[in-house]
Parts: C-alpha cells; sequence; structure tokens
C-alpha cells in the first residue's frame, strides 16, 4: 500500500518543508520589525502572514495524517518513523524525503524559540504601552517595595502627568 502512497507523501513533505522555510523567515522579520520602532500595521501584517502559512500547513498537515492512517500508523514521530521504514523496505528511495523531514524538525524548533522571544517583546511592548497611557491619564499604579524585612509591600504611585500652558 505504501507505493500508492509514497509519492504524495514526497510532495507533501516538500510543501511542508517550503512553508514552514517561508514561517521561519517571517517570524525573523516580525523579529526585526519589533527590534525598531513597530507600528500596530507592521505587526497586523506580519501576524496576517504568519496565520495565513500556519493555515496552509494545518491543512497538509492533515492530509499527512491521511497518509498515516491510510497505513494504519499512529499520528505521532514513531509512526512518522515507522512510515520511513516501510517505504525504505519497500525499496523507495528515501533518504531525501527522511533528510527533508528532518530539516522541518529543525526549523519547527527556529520557529518556536523565535515565536516565543517574539511574543515576549510584543508582550513587553505592550505593558510599556500601559504604563504610559496610565502615567497620562494620572492612573494609580502598584509599585512594589520592600521593607527592612525583605517582604514586599505594595505601595501606590499617583502622579498625574499635566501640562500647563
Amino acid at each position: 500500500m505504501i507505493e500508492k502512497t509514497w509519492a504524495i507523501a514526497e510532495k507533501l513533505i516538500i510543501d511542508i518543508l517550503f512553508l514552514t522555510e517561508q514561517l521561519n523567515q517571517q517570524l525573523a522579520q516580525e523579529a526585526d520589525i519589533l527590534k525598531t520602532a513597530p507600528t500596530a500595521g507592521s505587526l497586523d501584517i506580519s501576524s496576517a502572514n504568519k496565520k495565513q502559512l500556519v493555515t496552509r500547513l494545518e491543512e497538509l498537515n492533515q492530509h499527512f495524517i491521511q497518509i498515516l492512517a491510510i497505513e494504519k500508523l499512529p499520528n505521532d514521530q514513531a509512526g512518522i518513523n515507522e512510515y520511513f521504514q516501510r517505504a525504505t523496505l519497500a525499496g523507495l528511495s528515501t533518504s531525501e524525503t527522511v533528510n527533508n523531514w528532518q530539516k522541518i524538525q529543525l526549523i519547527c524548533t527556529e520557529c518556536k524559540n523565535l515565536n516565543e522571544q517574539n511574543g515576549a517583546s510584543i508582550e513587553l511592548l505592550s505593558l510599556h504601552a500601559k504604563r504610559s497611557l496610565d502615567i497620562l491619564k494620572g492612573k494609580k499604579s502598584g509599585a512594589n517595595v520592600y521593607g527592612k524585612d525583605g517582604i514586599s509591600q505594595s505601595e501606590t504611585l499617583a502622579n498625574t502627568l499635566t501640562f500647563y500652558l
């Protein structure tokens, strides 16, 4: 049966590799945007591009899951490894496809790390913007200070930023 699904699996893996490379590039570009003065528009465009790539990757993943199901294999790394072993035993050339799969795994790890870094950067920018707005609006904010005993105490700060003309 693997002879019938192998060509489809090879094509899917090539397409998945291409899209994961694009996602990695998009995340790197987003990181560069976050290092400069990001605008809401540039982040919105980046987010839309990422969403489109992830949606397409999810579609391809569903097709790959169907191939594993046809072969009665689980949808996990062990199932994929078994699929590759069956293809090899059937005399199919698997080295390029296995290599592509390994590249996908490495790129996915890079994407995960970049996404986490970008998320932390966005969270910090959001927190900074919120604090700036609170100062401009004169809202009270709490600051943690430590007493003589080393226990944190919350101190309320109320500094209204006013302008006199």
